[in-house]
């Protein structure tokens, strides 16, 4: 299965790592704490994530490239929605 990473400057790593954990955890099995998150979407669509002091690092995987490049996104939309004090760069790579 295709899978992308992408590693996100940002000192509130950890805060978002748990906020997008906590949103999606009322739909989807997820398991995390402060550093660590497994995310198991439907689909065959996986994210994991962690968090260090100074950056989020993040890992998705998909079934085929076009679902994984609209994971991407919405990945990318929801954690930039709970940073909206700052700006996040994404840069995926295979």
């Amino acid at each position: 299965m295709p899978t992308t990473r992408a590693s996100v400057s940002t000192e509130h790593a950890s805060r978002y790592l748990q906020q997008l954990s906590k949103h999606w955890s009322h739909k989807f099995p997820v398991s995390f704490d402060a550093t660590q998150a497994r995310i198991e979407l439907t689909d065959q669509r996986v994210l994991l994530m962690t968090a260090d002091a100074d950056r989020l690092d993040v890992t998705a995987t998909a079934p085929d490239e076009a679902s994984l490049a609209r994971f991407q996104i919405v990945i990318e939309e929801h954690i930039r929605r709970f940073a909206f004090k700052e700006t996040l760069e994404f840069v995926w790579k295979a």
